[in-house]
């Protein structure tokens, strides 16, 4: 069995991180978290210069026809430098559901725009007290169209976003799918601040208005593009996940090599190393089972259980990463001046985004009980 990536996954995954290690540096990341803007738009611009935004979009819309396991990559590239880069957001939770589940108009509409860096997209997953697929904000017909009303929180991109796919329920109890117009009249968006720093929004909709053209799908069938879309957002965060606990767990070698007590590196002395190994089989099962949910996906396989796993290695593994990694920087690792803590914080909402450990337990012990003995 050949386990190495394909050379365009290996392109994809050098060329993002010579974009990003390039234009994200610790002084422009100072330099946005001092401001008021909501991404880095500059290294937004390279990488759609580069087709990253557009690697696994269709040929006919602008993009490279690859599939999920190069995004992936581009993904734990994302993550390695705390890039404030909505490429989650538009590419996994906004324009992949168009590309599978769209029409021609809504494709040609949208996609292009995705792959130039002139579109951000973005999905309203959560609400508060219920989960992505029990919405409680509601898609009531009228002429040429539907009302939305209902309040989604957590939206990542949203203060950005040109476009946001908005889950709802129908007068007919189902789920339907509706790329909701962020300038449309009846929606209001407020900046929600977030452990990472990065901010996200509040959608507060009253009659928002949404056109026939605009809804992904066939609105009574809503709730299978929802699941898919759940499924590969939480299989993009893992891949963030991984790249947050590789940079972290290397700053911490680098840090414990040339950091000395006793006239001796700290690396050297025995709890140090054993620390630090745990890190590394936690940082490698992240990548492992992240890995798998990504081929799953790509190769249009059943992906939940794949998935659930993924999610609970990042989520109960990354904490441990990252906590390692603080602790054996000792007092530096919370100096702001020093990286490490950017990558502590993002680990946490991270960890939390789309569902924590016990959810993905208790979502894979269902899994396993409803299977056939």
């Amino acid at each position: 069995m050949d386990f190495s990536f394909s050379e365009e996954a290996e392109a994809a995954g050098d060329l993002a991180r010579q974009i990003l290690e390039g234009q994200v540096t610790q002084d422009r990341l100072k330099e946005l978290e001092q401001g008021a803007a909501p991404y880095d738009e500059r290294t937004w611009a390279e990488l759609a210069k580069a087709g990253l935004l557009g690697l696994a979009l269709p040929e006919e819309v602008g993009g490279a026809g690859l599939g999920f396991i190069e995004l992936y990559r581009v993904l734990e590239q994302v993550g390695r430098t705390a890039a404030p880069v909505p490429v989650l957001p538009t590419v996994v939770m906004g324009a992949l559901p168009i590309a599978r589940f769209g029409s021609d108009d809504q494709r040609r509409r949208m996609l292009p725009g995705v792959a130039a860096g002139e579109l951000i997209l973005t999905a309203a997953l959560v609400e508060l007290g219920t989960g992505p697929s029990q919405p409680t904000t509601t898609a009531r017909r009228q002429a040429g169209g539907w009302r939305l009303d209902g309040v989604k929180v957590c939206v990542p991109a949203g203060l950005a976003a040109g476009r946001v796919l908005v889950p709802a329920r129908t007068e007919e109890d189902n789920i339907g799918v509706f790329l909701l117009d962020t300038g449309a009249q009846g929606v209001n968006v407020e900046r929600q601040d977030t452990t990472s720093g990065i901010p996200e929004a509040r959608l507060e909709l009253a009659g928002a208005e949404v056109a026939d053209r605009d809804v992904l799908g066939d609105p009574a069938g809503g709730a299978g593009i929802v699941a898919w879309v759940v499924e590969a957002a939480t299989a993009a965060t893992c891949a963030v996940m991984c790249g947050v606990c590789q940079e972290a767990l290397r700053l911490t070698a680098e840090y414990t090599k040339t950091r000395e007590q006793f006239d001796r590196p700290i690396a050297t002395f025995q709890a140090v190393s054993q620390r630090a190994a745990d890190a590394y089989i936690d940082t490698e099962a992240i990548r492992l089972t992240g890995l798998q949910a990504a081929w799953r996906l790509s190769a249009g396989l059943p992906a939940a259980e794949a998935v659930a796993v993924a999610k609970f290695w990042a989520a109960e593994g990354g904490q441990r990463v990252v906590h390692a990694a603080q602790h054996l920087h000792g007092g530096i690792g919370v100096d702001r001046d020093y990286p490490l803590h950017r990558y502590f914080l993002w680990a946490k909402q991270l960890e939390l985004t789309l569902g924590g450990a016990t959810p993905q337990l208790l979502r894979l012990g269902s899994m396993l009980a409803a299977e056939p003995v």
